[in-house]
């Protein structure tokens, strides 16, 4: 009896110990519960824009340097004076050059004397010359007379012409050295506002390899241009004369209004980033904004209303491996035949026919078909199931994208994120995806 009883109760143990066993191994081996994150489809304003960066200046800025070397004898002009053109500015030291004009003047004076005295010394040789000859003629001087005062007569002939030249010499340095005690006054070459200053009273400024820039003048600060860089995958997007708007640090929250004037075709590479200058005119009448303020620049190239638009969220979308996708049915028309049989979700076309293991490049997360914009795919979430549906994009605004074919319809459920048993799908899901079979 007693034997009977462990018998049984060693056969209830091996049981339960089984079934244990079974449940553990199921429990292990059950794939983990996933639950999706969805957003219906919607019509939305979608606004196509496009940031840069750039600095304000002035429209024509012109810097006002020194062509002579010197000390700085005076400065008439400060930050923000407002000058007139040819008001003076400052005033460079003219002691040396008043010398070296004094000097340039006595040098031409002692020039003008000798090409006098060279004249005279010429008139006599000539006079001397025709006496000779006319005592040659009445045998009363010999022939070598004659060609000795012919000789003086050339040879003082070519001092004149020497004088000249020397004369000729002495006025154009005589008119350098004027030209360069006018260079010591600065003068202003246009009508505008001084926004840089570079030197002051005393300060000795070098011009023997290149003029010192001694004031910045901007013509007018109520006419200003905001210089941007947009990268060259914006740029084909701009033209001429469209609108723009900018904020600056000085009045947050506060935009400003411009407009495109001018995109210019010089590149400018950083770090092998390309980008394009394009410039934009400001109106500053009240002159709050001010020469090299940093501008955070928007222009808008498209703005369209009451169009079809999934979240970005979506087209980034990938099913995790625990997921049972479905890969797209071979045209639109049995995706639309899928959504209508599973109440809102279905397949679509996608040209190669490729399932979700070959996410499509771009954030589409679905694989590149061939019709328009390579169709881009979203997931709809079809009674528990994602069902991949290739889509053609439009204009993005950066959080929602036009959709341009009729594969999804208003009011479908996409799927923007995935949790695995409470874990992100980013998270939860290993780097790679093994292929699906088709079979």
């Amino acid at each position: 009896m007693l034997r009977r009883v462990i018998v049984w109760v060693g056969s209830l143990l091996v049981i339960a110990a089984l079934g244990f066993w079974a449940w553990r191994y199921r429990q292990s081996h059950q794939p983990p519960p996933v639950t999706y994150e969805t957003t219906p489809m919607a019509r939305r304003h979608v606004v196509g824009r496009i940031t840069a960066t750039g600095t304000l200046l002035a429209t024509v800025t012109v810097t006002v340097g020194s062509q002579v070397s010197g000390r700085i004898a005076k400065l008439m002009a400060d930050y923000n004076s407002p000058v007139k053109k040819g008001q003076l500015v400052a005033k460079i030291d003219p002691a040396l050059f008043q010398a070296a004009v004094e000097q340039a003047r006595a040098n031409f004076g002692a020039a003008q004397a000798t090409l006098k005295s060279a004249k005279a010394q010429a008139g006599l040789a000539a006079k001397q010359l025709e006496r000779e000859q006319t005592l040659l003629k009445e045998n009363l001087a010999a022939q070598q007379d004659v060609d000795t005062a012919q000789s003086n007569a050339e040879v003082t002939a070519a001092q004149v012409d020497v004088a000249a030249a020397s004369v000729a010499q002495n006025q154009a340095q005589l008119h350098q050295a004027q030209t360069n005690l006018s260079y010591t006054d600065i003068i202003s070459p246009i009508d505008g506002t001084v926004i840089s200053r570079s030197v002051d009273v005393g300060q000795t400024v070098a011009a023997s390899l290149q003029a010192p820039i001694l004031f910045t003048i901007a013509e007018d600060l109520t006419k200003m241009q905001v210089n941007t860089n947009v990268s060259e995958g914006d740029v084909g997007r701009l033209e001429d004369d469209m609108p723009a708007t900018f904020t600056v640090d000085a009045y947050p929250g506060e935009k400003f209004k411009g407009k495109i004037s001018q995109i210019r075709n010089a590149a400018t590479t950083v770090s092998n980033v390309v980008t394009y200058d394009a410039v934009i005119d400001v109106d500053n009448v009240d002159l709050r904004l001010r020469p090299g303020m940093t501008a955070n620049a928007t222009v808008t190239y498209a703005d369209k209303r009451d169009v079809l638009a999934v979240p970005n969220a979506a087209l980034r979308f990938k099913p995790p491996p625990e997921a049972n996708a479905t890969k797209p049915a071979g045209s639109a028309s049995g995706a639309h035949r899928a959504r209508d049989r599973d109440g809102g979700a279905g397949q679509g076309a996608n040209g190669d026919g490729a399932g979700p293991a070959a996410a499509g490049a771009g954030g589409g997360g679905g694989g590149r078909g061939k019709g328009a914009n390579d169709a881009k795919s979203v997931w709809i979430l079809s009674g528990g199931t994602p069902v991949q549906v290739p889509v053609e994009t439009g204009l993005s605004d950066g959080a929602y994208t036009e959709i341009l074919n009729d594969t999804v319809k208003e009011g479908d459920a996409v799927i923007v994120d995935a949790n695995v048993a409470g874990k992100d799908a980013a998270s939860a899901a290993p780097t790679t995806t093994a292929r699906r079979s088709p079979f």
